[in-house]
């Protein structure tokens, strides 16, 4: 049994289950799809760099998602310090 402030967490909140990592959606198939297609075409290329801006897209999308309709607080954070992360990335 987990103690209360984790249980409360991790616990999602629809199935009752404890819930750390879930199948991939979209957005993040998305982004591993364009990352390897990034990495096989070159960074310097034009269509690594579309592939790369892609999936930075597709990544900010999954992390807003989870952000705003993650199923516990832990996933709720997780999608907060992505965007945290791109907006860092960003602004650097």
């Amino acid at each position: 049994m987990l103690p209360a402030a984790l249980d409360w967490f991790f616990r999602d909140r629809t199935s009752g289950r404890i819930v750390i990592g879930q199948w991939p959606n979209t957005p993040r198939w998305l982004f591993g799809l364009m990352q390897a297609v990034a990495w096989i075409a070159g960074e310097d290329t034009a269509v690594g760099r579309e592939a790369d801006l892609a999936s930075w897209i597709a990544l900010s999308v999954w992390a807003g998602d989870e952000l705003l309709r993650g199923v516990n607080p832990w996933r709720r954070c997780l999608g907060a310090a992505v965007l945290i992360r791109k907006a860092v990335c960003l602004i650097a």
